[in-house]
């Protein structure tokens, strides 16, 4: 597998509800020093993620449009177009999706991602 093919398979796992519920399957794709600025503004961290995610009112996602920017040696940045799908508990959204992932002992980790509303 390339390694944009490798990385959109990380980046999609983490928009899958057995991920999402999983600490152990997100300490594994979520760096130790992650941060996220999301679609609201709020800064998260790798464990305010996970806390998070364990009570979420899960909502589908669709991704599109990627595409894969080397940064340097081990580091990459992965862009694309996100859709979640309506729910009860959740309006319908569309964002622009930002990633850099860095390779950390033979894994690629999520380092930063950001959520930009359309």
């Amino acid at each position: 597998m390339d390694l944009e093919a490798h990385l959109i398979d990380l980046e999609t796992q983490l928009h899958r509800q057995d991920v999402r519920a999983d600490a152990d399957a997100l300490r594994r794709l979520i760096a130790g020093d992650f941060f996220e600025f999301g679609v609201s503004g709020t800064v998260w961290t790798r464990e305010a993620v996970i806390d998070a995610l364990k009570d979420e009112a899960f909502s589908p996602r669709e991704a599109n449009d990627f595409r894969l920017t080397l940064l340097a040696d081990g580091a990459a940045l992965l862009t694309y177009r996100a859709h979640r799908v309506a729910t009860a508990a959740r309006p319908a959204a569309d964002s622009l999706r930002s990633s850099i992932w860095r390779l950390h002992e033979g894994q690629w980790q999520m380092v930063f991602h950001q959520g930009t509303p359309l």
